[in-house]
């Protein structure tokens, strides 16, 4: 299929590796241009440097934390004028309710709220005014379903989903639109963090921390990044303009729920 984006120029924060790498690849597969942004400058260099000779589009790179306010307008003046902004950071670290404090709270907060809305709030007066865009926020399952040793992204995650669900309606007659990805466990740096933790509490090895989370997956097995970026990609795409403050569940089942 033919996304119809191809000269478009995309944001996609966090895409050194993990999810948004493969939002980032499937974009350039489907010809978009790339503003690329991680913390960490070789990794981000080594992922840009691959998806130019893949793919043959132009990419830059912004090594900075956008999850502070510096991070952010370094980022945002590197970008200029984007089509599409795919919002990612890492989750908090998993936890117990008596244990966190204001600062755990306003850390995860910043990271995966108000940075998210920082972004938005800058780049979607220009797309409005083009008629033309689309965000992506990487959210995650558990704002559908809350996982208690995750309660700080539990609730940074639910306020974001609550701002989209409000402004997506109020830009989306402007040919901008605004959805959420939802992920359930993928193989990634992050998958392996939960389950080393697993490992650790319960003194089981990795691969029976890993075939129990198989268990609780109806398809049996772990999402792949190139599945998630392809979602990304279409939800990008020309074809996806009625979808607008939707919530996509990428998790091979797991969640239990009718709605």
């Amino acid at each position: 299929m033919d996304l119809g984006i191809r000269g478009k120029r995309a944001l996609v924060c966090a895409s050194s590796k993990g999810l948004g790498r493969g939002c980032a690849e499937a974009l350039a597969a489907a010809g978009v241009d790339l503003v690329m942004n991680a913390r960490g400058g070789e990794a981000l260099e080594a992922a840009a440097e691959a998806i130019r000779a893949r793919h043959g589009v132009a990419v830059t790179t912004v090594a900075v934390d956008v999850a502070t306010e510096a991070g952010q307008r370094a980022l945002l003046d590197a970008a200029g004028s984007v089509d599409i902004l795919v919002n990612n950071a890492g989750g908090p670290p998993p936890g117990h309710w008596s244990d966190w404090t204001r600062e755990d709270f306003l850390r995860a907060l910043d990271a995966n709220m108000l940075a998210p809305i920082a972004l938005m709030k800058a780049l979607l007066p220009g797309m409005i005014d083009r008629e033309w865009g689309r965000v992506v926020n990487i959210t995650s399952q558990a704002v559908k379903a809350p996982i208690a040793v995750l309660g700080l992204s539990n609730s940074a995650r639910a306020g974001l989903t609550g701002y989209v669900a409000g402004t997506s309606r109020q830009v989306a007659r402007h040919g901008v639109t605004i959805n959420n990805m939802l992920p359930g466990i993928h193989a990634t740096d992050r998958a392996t963090a939960l389950d080393r933790g697993v490992m650790t509490a319960e003194g089981i090895s990795m691969e029976e921390a890993q075939a129990r989370r198989f268990a609780t997956i109806p398809v049996g097995r772990y999402g792949t990044t190139e599945e998630f970026g392809a979602m990304c990609a279409f939800l990008c795409s020309v074809h996806a303009g009625f979808i607008v403050g939707q919530n996509i569940l990428l998790d091979g089942g797991a969640i239990n729920a009718t709605l």
